[in-house]
């Protein structure tokens, strides 16, 4: 019996409709001023509690004041343009109706958190990388959610006697991962090209498999 939903954040219950991208601008005024771009920037920076000017700080990028003001205008537009998919918060209801938990598990840059927490109030916990300092697939990840929640994955996943379910719009940090975790992880493809396709159907199936 499932007891316990964890989501991931975005690509799966929310879209950001006015992409802005101020955290990759940053990237590239580093790289104006000769500091070689890594793939791990991206990371590092969803581990950060804080918002551009820690980032920048960390990553040992000089911004001016109206380099950091034009990324801030850039982000708060950004933020301000993140909704939920329609059929999320139906999940969320649907879910919670059938008195299970639920948490998110997401990778994001520290201002992104109060959105999350504002859009989807009152859930049972709040695993997200910049206040954690951990990001997926690390298997700590996973396992903070479910310390939230008040589960114990299970040491060897399966269908029948699954206690956590999580679902997302990445295979490797919202399927794969979490099952190496004992988490029965599922693959959300919107564009229909996978078993899950929305969110509505994902949580009728968990609650009819609860009967």
């Amino acid at each position: 019996m499932i007891k316990a939903v964890i989501f991931d954040l975005f690509g799966t219950l929310v879209e950001i409709q006015n992409r802005q991208s101020p955290y990759r601008q940053l990237l590239r005024i580093g790289v104006q001023q000769g500091r070689a771009a890594s793939p791990i920037d991206l990371r590092s920076i969803m581990a950060i509690n804080g918002g551009l000017s820690e980032a920048a700080d960390f990553l040992g990028i000089e911004v001016s004041r109206p380099q950091l003001a034009n990324l801030q205008r850039c982000l708060d537009l950004e933020l301000q343009s993140i909704k939920p998919f329609d059929d999320a918060i139906p999940a969320i209801e649907l879910l919670r109706q059938h008195q299970i938990r639920i948490t998110l598990c997401s990778n994001l840059a520290g201002p992104y958190c109060s959105v999350a927490r504002k859009l989807f109030p009152d859930l049972d916990g709040y695993a997200l990388s910049a206040e954690l300092g951990l990001l997926k697939p690390d298997p700590a990840m996973y396992r903070s959610a479910c310390t939230m929640l008040d589960v114990l994955p299970d040491q060897v996943p399966g269908v029948s006697d699954a206690q956590v379910s999580m679902i997302g719009d990445s295979k490797r940090c919202d399927e794969l991962g979490p099952r190496v975790a004992g988490i029965l992880g599922h693959y959300l493809d919107r564009k229909g090209g996978g078993p899950v396709k929305d969110l509505l159907s994902f949580a009728q199936g968990i609650a009819a498999s609860n009967y």
